[in-house]
């Protein structure tokens, strides 16, 4: 039966690439005895996969006994993603090559006044990114582009991205892709940041680990046992959602509003932090920090304030979901060093159930290295599909 002869032939490619792709150069000997098919058939897939452009030679090795052996090992250039992060602040992109390595990366100010002009600015940033690596859009097989908010595929829109207005309009993200050239998917900015924490930061080996993304917003990512949790709609991790203990008759506020980087600022100015010769609106959340570092009475004071919201947070995700790890991450995350302790000391108050709390070691990174990640998921199969269609 040819079909079932062309598909065991398919699977042995396949099952070959990705050892070489996990392991690293390998020798034909080496995968017939990872792998335990025999020789023939692995210099035959073998064969197949280098005429494809999907391996290359990587050398030859010299055992104590017997013949010289050839070594082989994944060709990177076979494909390459685009990683997006979507902030109000910053747009940041990178280009990677399918063993993950970034070739280039751009971080610029989002000074988009529109959605339509923040969309714009995303595929000439990416666009910009791809030429400087030495790629045309065509070589290219998927964007992911993280951002603030649910994916909603039925919409083709975001829902909750309130840091960015108009941003959950249907048809941007479209948009953006006809700009690429590409197919593209969008997911959470907390969910792809908790991606990359999990495979590549603090978050590695943790059974339940939350990563809670603070900065123009509030968000969470859940990784339980490698796999991420996103609830029935794609809201699971929505937490800046949840409103704040009221009186009844006063309006709803919700932790992202206390909790966000413009309310680190308010704070800061209520207690009568000096906003300099300028305008308040130019005081920031990283400046609050700085000020705090320096001994300002009015910045200490706001840094506590925050801590104590970030505690109730916490103490919210950690009744509901019991993880066994917390990272902090996000803009406002890299100030982790005065943010902890207190943080520590209010969830100590709050709740009986008290995970272990880290800082992130991927940084405003998290996100960016997450989307890369995501989309190599999903490149890796396709390149393989279409480079060995037709063959043999």
């Amino acid at each position: 039966m040819p079909w079932n002869r062309q598909r065991l032939r398919s699977n042995n490619e396949w099952l070959l690439l990705e050892l070489l792709r996990t392991g690293g150069g390998s020798s034909r000997a080496q995968l017939a005895r990872d792998t335990g098919l025999s020789k023939p058939t692995v210099s035959a897939a073998l064969a197949e996969l280098e005429r494809a452009g999907l391996v290359r030679t990587a050398g030859r090795v010299a055992p104590e006994r017997g013949r010289t052996a050839v070594l082989y090992e994944v060709d990177p250039t076979a494909g390459h993603v685009l990683g997006v992060d979507v902030g109000r602040a910053r747009l940041r992109v990178a280009v990677a090559d399918l063993a993950g390595t970034v070739l280039v990366r751009r971080d610029v100010a989002n000074r988009g006044r529109s959605a339509d002009a923040v969309a714009d600015a995303v595929v000439e940033a990416a666009r910009g990114a791809t030429e400087e690596a030495g790629l045309s859009p065509a070589d290219v097989v998927h964007a992911v582009i993280g951002t603030p908010g649910v994916w909603d595929e039925q919409r083709r829109g975001v829902r909750y991205a309130t840091s960015l207005p108009g941003w959950g309009r249907p048809g941007l993200f479209d948009r953006i892709g006809a700009g690429l050239g590409t197919t593209v998917s969008v997911a959470n900015d907390a969910n792809l940041a908790a991606l990359g924490e999990y495979t590549l930061g603090a978050g590695r080996g943790s059974r339940m680990f939350a990563y809670l993304l603070v900065g123009t917003g509030l968000g969470l990512g859940v990784v339980k046992d490698g796999e991420l949790l996103v609830g029935a709609h794609g809201g699971l991790g929505e937490i800046g959602l949840v409103p704040l203990p009221g009186r009844p008759g006063e309006p709803v506020v919700t932790i992202e509003q206390e909790a966000a980087a413009d309310a680190v600022v308010r704070a800061a100015l209520d207690f009568g932090l000096d906003a300099g010769s300028g305008p308040a609106r130019r005081v920031t959340a990283a400046r609050v920090f700085e000020r705090a570092r320096a001994g300002d009475g009015a910045a200490l004071k706001a840094v506590r304030q925050e801590a104590e919201r970030l505690a109730y947070a916490v103490a919210v995700l950690s009744a509901v979901l019991d993880p066994d790890l917390v990272v902090l991450g996000g803009g406002l995350g890299t100030s982790a060093d005065l943010l902890l302790e207190p943080l520590e000391q209010a969830l100590h108050r709050l709740a009986p159930m008290r995970p272990t709390l880290a800082p992130s070691l991927l940084g405003e990174e998290a996100v960016l290295l997450g989307a890369v990640a995501t989309a190599l998921e999903t490149a890796r199969p396709e390149v393989f599909e279409r480079r060995t269609a037709g063959l043999g």
